[in-house]
């Protein structure tokens, strides 16, 4: 059982995420999906982040995140923006290499009640691990610390 969810809206081109709970590998599948599908819209012009009623994001969403950043940056060369005001999370984003990859805001956006929550997503165990091993790779391409802290991960899983 998921103790997070995600939530999405769009108005006029831009793609709003909100983060709220735990987020955990068990959300990771639809939000790959809806990653995919922003950059396939024909009215696409930034995307922005809510981190603000996050409480913790594990590794693999965060390499999502990562995912979504660079495809944002090939695709319409700008950086999403991204809001967090807990300072246990900033301080998480910035250890990954996220200031630079995102526009990080510690400033709470206005509620909206447009957002509708992602729906949880059963896969295989094999498509589970091909996320996994894609996320931990993309965090491992931002930094030499995220390439230390991952690389044993990402190698048992290959293996296995």
């Amino acid at each position: 059982m998921t103790t997070g969810k995600i939530q999405f809206a769009e108005w006029d081109g831009t793609f709003v995420l909100k983060f709220i709970g735990e987020i955990r590998l068990t959300l990771c599948s639809a939000l790959d999906g809806t990653i995919e599908q922003m950059f396939t819209a024909v009215n696409f012009s930034s995307i922005v982040i809510d981190l603000t009623e996050t409480r913790s994001i594990d590794s693999t969403t965060l390499g999502l995140l990562a995912k979504l950043s660079i495809l944002s940056r090939e695709k319409v060369g700008l950086l999403p923006m991204l809001v967090t005001t807990n300072p246990d999370i900033t301080r998480l984003l910035q250890s990954m290499g996220f200031d630079q990859v995102f526009n990080i805001v510690d400033s709470p956006l206005p509620q909206e009640d447009d957002l509708t929550d992602l729906p949880v997503q059963d896969q295989s165990e094999e498509v589970v691990k091909a996320k996994v091993i894609e996320a931990h790779q993309i965090l491992m391409s931002l930094n030499e610390s995220n390439r230390e802290a991952f690389r044993d991960l990402v190698s048992a899983l290959e293996r296995s």
